[in-house]
């Protein structure tokens, strides 16, 4: 049962949340060109600035790691600490919004914009759960140490950095899933695969689409060498495709449109891979080589059996896999790999495979990821799955997901939250929103959780 009070106060802060929720989602807090303090972009480093002035009216004790990172304590430092990690980093706000991304539309109980769910609205949940739990005069056992990223979306630089130069508490959780709670986060293989176009078939004058390795695309666009006629045809295989490409003639060639649903990497169902329609399109009217290998071997499908890397398990589910990425420069096309593994795969036998399949690639910038994985009768896991049960009633068992986050870095680290079950999946896509009752509730499930695992008489 959580603390009258604790929750009181939290019910108490709704408008000063959703005002807080406003000033950070209006920061564009996307990775940029590094400057002097700043890693990781001036607008990453302006939201790290924000979050520290806000994390020290509320009278935690603040600490920034040269705009790699910043972390805000509840208790004594020197006390055994539980960590909440966090991340202030936004991809980029893609295509398809009905409002300004940037803006924080507030619309009743919602506020729209890039980052509200992913990961600001549920970073700040954690934040008033602490103010709660300090403002109601709740004794610790365990302090509490808000660790706020700001590389989460790309290479993760923020976190090495901050184990570098900070101690990294051994247990604690990550706001940026879903609930009931996930303890176990499937592997991971990145890679760029890149190879030479051939002078021969049809050609492709233009074709760039996407930034970001775990960003599964909406719209893919490309200029082909070709006249009315290569338009029609384009329309045709539309028609029998059943899929949505849109063709027009230009003075540079005839500019092609394919039409996906965009997503997070990790959760493809549902969503459409606009570059992989774009492949199997380009391979219907005639593209040979390096382009028409990546057709075959990594069409729209999400499974990787094209491949040759399907497979799952029962503590993990399926493998997905995504291409974010395709981008033809001087002859070069570059293809991004996002492969999630069950925890059982052979991840050196998946990338055999995969350089089996594309002949003629090469894999650059290559880079595998353990799984990670918490026993669901842990005291973190027991404890937060109590608190997440106690505050809405609904039944908690851990999950899986394909999805990274920040819980990996510790060794005993889960995902908690902040999205409740039948919740859209709205991560990196576009009309992002979360409802602010909602996060109300959320900051009580981890006021809740907090207490249990740090408080003096859990």
């Amino acid at each position: 049962m959580l603390d009258p009070k604790v929750a009181a106060l939290i019910d108490s802060y709704a408008a000063e949340y959703a005002a807080m929720l406003t000033r950070w989602v209006q920061v564009p807090s996307v990775k940029g060109e590094p400057e002097d303090g700043a890693p990781f972009g001036a607008q990453v480093r302006r939201m790290l600035d924000m979050a520290m002035v806000d994390c020290e009216t509320m009278g935690f004790l603040t600490h920034v790691y040269d705009g790699y990172a910043c972390d805000a304590t509840l208790g004594d430092e020197d006390w055994e600490m539980l960590a909440v990690l966090a991340h202030l980093d936004v991809v980029p706000a893609g295509d398809g919004w009905r409002v300004p991304p940037f803006s924080a539309t507030r619309e009743g109980d919602k506020i729209l914009g890039r980052g509200t769910s992913d990961d600001k609205g549920p970073a700040l949940a954690a934040m008033f759960a602490m103010k709660a739990i300090k403002e109601a005069g709740i004794p610790l056992r365990r302090s509490i140490r808000l660790i706020l990223g700001c590389d989460e979306e790309s290479g993760w630089e923020d976190m090495d950095w901050y184990c570098e130069h900070a101690k990294m508490p051994a247990m604690g959780f990550s706001p940026d899933a879903s609930f009931p709670l996930i303890n176990t986060e499937k592997g991971m293989i990145h890679a760029l695969a890149r190879a030479e176009v051939s002078r021969e078939g049809l050609q492709v004058k233009y074709l760039h689409t996407g930034e970001r390795l775990n960003v599964i695309p909406g719209e893919s666009v490309a200029v082909l060498e070709g006249s009315a006629a290569l338009a029609e045809r384009v329309k045709a295989y539309a028609e029998k495709s059943g899929l949505p490409y849109t063709a027009e003639l230009t003075a540079e060639g005839v500019r092609v449109t394919a039409h996906g649903i965009p997503g997070h990497s990790a959760y493809p169902e549902g969503c459409r891979n606009a570059n992989g329609m774009m492949l199997l399109l380009l391979k219907a009217l005639g593209v040979q080589g390096a382009l028409a290998t990546l057709a075959d071997a990594y069409p729209m499908e999400y499974d990787g059996k094209a491949l040759g890397i399907a497979c799952a398990d029962d503590v993990s589910g399926p493998l997905t896999c995504n291409m974010g990425i395709l981008h033809l420069d001087d002859g070069v096309i570059t293809a991004s790999l996002d492969c999630r593994c069950p925890v059982n795969a052979d991840l050196d036998a998946l990338v055999a495979s995969i350089r089996q399949h594309l002949p003629g690639f090469r894999l650059e910038n290559l880079s595998t990821t353990q799984p990670h994985h918490v026993p669901a009768d842990s005291e973190l896991v027991t404890a937060l799955l109590a608190a997440y049960h106690d505050q809405t009633g609904l039944p908690a068992v851990a999950e899986s997901t394909g999805g990274g986050t920040y819980a990996k870095v510790l060794a005993q680290g889960v995902a908690f939250g902040a999205a409740f079950p039948g919740d859209e999946d709205l991560a990196h896509q576009a009309n992002e929103y979360v409802e602010i009752p909602k996060m109300m509730l959320a900051a009580k499930i981890y006021a809740d959780a907090l207490i249990r695992l740090c408080g003096a008489q859990a």
